[in-house]
């Protein structure tokens, strides 16, 4: 009996038939493979995926309905259907499952004609072979991704996944394309560096960034310094001018800024001149402020940019996954970003610049993605072997836009906290689920050239990338693992105990209907947050001003501005002050990190874990003091402080940070 050829039915209009299979022949486990085990269903799923199955199916559809749309149209009136319960017959076969007769020859149509054959390619695997072209190679980018038309595609809409398997084949037809061209030019050193210029548009657009995100940074610590200052006071010099300056720049020079007589406060310029009624004064012009700039920034959110709110870092993470979020890296929302964050953290409420320095940073590193047009057409992220030969002739990297995103990602933790390592480090770990070895020289490039950009702003005045980097002259003790290892258990119970409350909120803001807009929130968290932080001097502060203090050392600090190292500041009244300055912060943290504004939670998290690490290592002094002979402090120095408190409060913001 001859072998028929039957189809598979692959989910298409159409099926390719295989060739004869001999049934006689009896497989063994010696000679079958995983192919011949393979039945009819495996085999018609397997070529589901298969993209010129897919192709050529919609090639017939398409040939289909151009035949059916030549056909002329036809005004008879069609005959009434014969009701199914009308003849025995045909609802015996309705119930049974199979198909009806047709009731006349009439009702047949005409079979379409069969679709021309299609060569496949013969010889070696052409990757870049389309049905319908005759298996020609294209010289430039096939019009099957970019024209529009039907079944042709368009670009992604808004919130949807990309195609990884349609931006690699994309690209790499680019790259052919390249190739092709740069080859028959005649000259190999102009096609060299034709590539070569090719290959090299991603570094031009790490350094671009780098060079952007250290300015803006330093645009953004300055303009912080002096917004947070203007709460307190203004810089008024002998002639008048200098209103721009922030106190540290007003009173440059001054080993105590208390001394500074060109830094004038609210109170002394008013007039006022009780104690009382200057505490006042300057309270309220303190709370004024503070709600005007955090309402201003609620605004900006609100009006001009929605995708500026919170951090942007959990975004930026499914962003480089693969995801579409249109406007999310655009011009509008890195100007509303940046104004936002500067009026939010200049407002005093318990919030950081750190994260959202990270979504400023892709926002530059997509604008200059723009100016190349090979990277920003290309939505994928995808390394190829390196720069090898291959066939006699030269490949390159594949080298995306998201691959850029994850590389610019770290210029942003470099400026926030003056470590291109560490933001290596935090966009390897945090945010890149594929990071090879040469996104991560990319990231270091990136992240130095923001670092340096910074460091020759200087915008501290001080030589420092951030306001609290320090150095020790003193070593700690074995002892002292006790309490840093319970520093470490309470950073972890601060973030368990933190997420869980910010969860809270944030669900109990969803479900109850009578709140507010986002912006009368955003009022109200600002009113609260300056009624508490103005009476606890740890608290008025910013949380860069506070961390920097507890982090230092006594015998370097040269403006005391909390009093931590003045005598007598090792006591009790001190401690309780610092534990109830930690709970607050807390709280505040908690109900803030969620609103509509431009907000990061790192260095909140940081200020929290300093002023419990602080407030133990005062403890450790304390002990130290009064049982100077006690067997864990027999290692101690003589003359030579034992226990310093300012590394105390370092582990204790680093615990929280990663508890966090």
């Amino acid at each position: 009996m001859q072998p028929t050829m039957s189809p598979i039915n692959n989910g298409s209009s159409s099926s390719e038939p295989f060739p004869p299979f001999n049934n006689d022949h009896h497989y063994t486990t010696s000679d079958a493979d995983e192919l011949d085990l393979l039945d009819d269903t495996d085999t018609a799923a397997i070529l589901d995926n298969d993209p010129l199955s897919h192709h050529y199916h919609h090639q017939q559809q398409q040939q289909q309905q151009q035949q059916q749309q030549q056909q002329p149209l036809s005004f008879k009136r069609k005959q009434k259907q014969t009701g199914i319960f009308s003849q025995p017959a045909r609802l015996f076969n309705a119930l049974i499952g199979r198909a009806n007769p047709p009731r006349n020859s009439a009702d047949i149509p005409p079979p379409p004609p069969p679709p021309p054959p299609i060569q496949p390619p013969t010889g070696a695997t052409r990757l870049d072979y389309i049905p319908g072209n005759g298996g020609s190679k294209s010289d430039s980018l096939p019009t099957d991704w970019l024209a529009e038309g039907p079944g042709r595609r368009v670009g992604y809409e808004d919130l949807t996944a990309i195609d990884w398997i349609f931006e690699y084949t994309k690209e790499r037809q680019r790259q052919r394309s390249l190739l092709s061209r740069t080859t028959s030019l005649g000259f190999p050193l102009l096609g060299f560096l034709q590539r070569v210029l090719d290959a090299s548009q991603v570094w031009v657009i790490l350094i671009l960034s780098g060079l952007a995100v250290g300015t803006l940074t330093a645009w953004i610590d300055v303009t912080t310094d002096w917004l947070g200052d203007i709460k307190y006071g203004f810089c008024s010099t002998t002639d008048g001018g200098a209103f721009y300056l922030s106190k540290t720049a007003c009173c440059y020079g001054y080993d105590e800024i208390s001394k500074c007589q060109g830094w004038k406060t609210w109170g002394n310029a008013l007039g006022v001149t009780s104690r009382g009624g200057v505490w006042f004064v300057e309270y309220a012009v303190y709370l004024v402020l503070a709600v005007m700039f955090a309402l201003s920034a609620s605004l900006l959110v609100k009006e001009y940019a929605v995708y500026a709110k919170h951090s942007g870092i959990p975004e930026i993470k499914t962003v480089l996954g693969g995801f579409i979020i249109r406007r999310f890296l655009g011009l509008w929302t890195l100007i509303t970003k940046s104004l936002g964050l500067v009026l939010a953290v200049a407002s005093g409420m318990w919030l950081g610049k750190e994260g959202p320095l990270v979504h400023v940073a892709c926002c530059c590193a997509n604008l200059f993605i723009k100016l190349f047009p090979s990277i920003n057409n290309n939505e994928g992220m995808y390394v190829g072997p390196g720069c090898c030969s291959v066939g006699g002739k030269l490949t390159w990297d594949i080298a995306r836009k998201r691959e850029v995103l994850s590389a610019a990602a770290a210029s942003g933790i470099s400026v926030a906290f003056g470590s291109p390592i560490g933001g290596v480090l935090f966009s390897l770990e945090q945010l890149s689920y594929y990071f090879p070895d040469k996104t991560m020289w990319q990231s270091f490039v990136c992240a130095m050239t923001a670092a340096m950009v910074l460091e020759a702003f200087d915008p501290f005045r001080s030589g420092k990338l951030v306001m609290y980097q320090v150095t020790y002259s003193s070593v700690w003790h074995g002892f002292e693992l006790v309490p840093f290892v319970l520093l470490g258990l309470l950073g972890g119970v601060y973030g368990g105990l933190f997420i869980k409350a910010n969860m809270w909120v944030a669900r109990w803001r969803k479900s109850a209907t009578w709140l507010p807009g986002p912006v009368i929130q955003v009022v109200a968290v600002a009113i609260l947050t300056a009624l508490l932080n103005y009476p606890n001097n740890y608290m008025r502060a910013q949380c860069s001003d506070l961390v920097s203090n507890l982090f230092s050392e006594c015998s370097k600090l040269t403006d005391d501005q909390f009093g931590l190292c003045k005598t007598g500041a090792a006591s009790a009244g001190t401690i309780i002050l610092l534990i109830f300055a930690a709970v607050l912060g807390f709280f505040l943290a908690a109900i803030t990190f969620g609103l509509q504004i431009p907000a990061g939670i790192i260095l909140p998290s940081m200020a929290i874990g300093a002023l419990i690490g602080r407030a133990i290592g005062i403890i450790m002094e304390i002990w130290q003091h009064n049982h100077p002979n006690f067997i864990a402090f027999r290692s101690c120095e003589p003359d030579v402080p034992c226990i310093t408190p300012g590394t105390y409060a370092i582990i204790g913001a680093a615990a929280a940070l990663g508890g966090v």
